[in-house]
C-alpha cells in the first residue's frame, strides 16, 4: 500500500530506489526501482451455456516452480544458485531439458548487482545444449515500475500478450 509512507522512506534509505524515478532493468544504467502499484487477472477456463468447455485461444501454462533465495548479498541482489535450480524446476515440469521459446520475462531488480545475477542464471539455463538460440529478455518492471505484490502477475500477462502479438521484445521495444 502506496499510502503510507514508511515502506517507501525505508526503501529510500536503504538505497533501493531509482533517483531519477526510471527503473532501468537490465540496463548498464540500472540504478534501483520504482514503487508501482498494480493488479492483473487471468481467466484460465470458462463453460459455455451448454456446460462444456467453451473453446478459447490462449497460451497454456506447462510449467511453474515457486523457490525461495536463501541467502544472499541483500534483498536486491538474488542468489544465482537458486535462481538456476528455479528455472530448472519450472522447465523439468513442463517437460523440457532446454528452454524452447525465443523470449523471457524477468523480474529484475533493476539494480547493478542484482539484474547480471538473474541474468547470469537465466543464460546458464538457456544457453545449455546445442538447441541454445538468441533470447529476448525483458521485464514489465522497466515499463510500469515494481508493482510488488502484482509484478508476478503483470509479468506474465505481458508474455501473454507478446504470444498474442506473436512476436518476443526486449525492454527498450516497450
Amino acid at each position: 500500500l502506496k499510502l503510507v509512507a514508511h515502506r517507501t522512506v525505508g526503501a529510500a534509505i536503504a538505497g533501493m530506489l531509482s533517483a531519477d524515478g526510471r527503473c532501468k532493468t537490465l540496463d548498464a544504467r540500472a540504478n534501483g526501482y520504482v514503487r508501482a502499484e498494480g493488479v492483473g487477472a487471468c481467466v484460465l477456463a470458462y463453460k459455455s451455456a451448454c456446460g462444456e468447455m467453451a473453446a478459447c485461444d490462449m497460451s497454456i501454462l506447462s510449467g511453474c516452480a515457486v523457490r525461495q533465495d536463501g541467502r544472499s548479498a541483500s534483498l536486491t541482489a538474488p542468489n544465482g544458485s537458486a535462481q538456476r535450480k528455479l528455472l530448472l524446476g519450472a522447465l523439468e515440469r513442463a517437460g523440457l531439458s532446454v528452454p524452447e521459446g525465443v523470449c523471457a520475462e524477468v523480474h529484475g531488480t533493476g539494480t547493478a548487482v542484482g539484474d547480471p545475477t538473474e541474468a547470469g542464471a537465466r543464460g546458464a539455463v538457456h544457453g545449455r545444449g546445442d538447441r541454445a538460440s538468441p533470447l529476448a529478455v525483458g521485464a514489465a518492471k522497466a515499463s510500469v515500475g515494481h508493482s510488488e505484490a502484482a509484478s508476478g502477475q503483470v509479468g506474465l500477462l505481458k508474455v501473454q500478450r507478446l504470444l498474442e502479438d506473436e512476436r518476443a521484445v526486449g525492454n527498450a521495444e516497450l
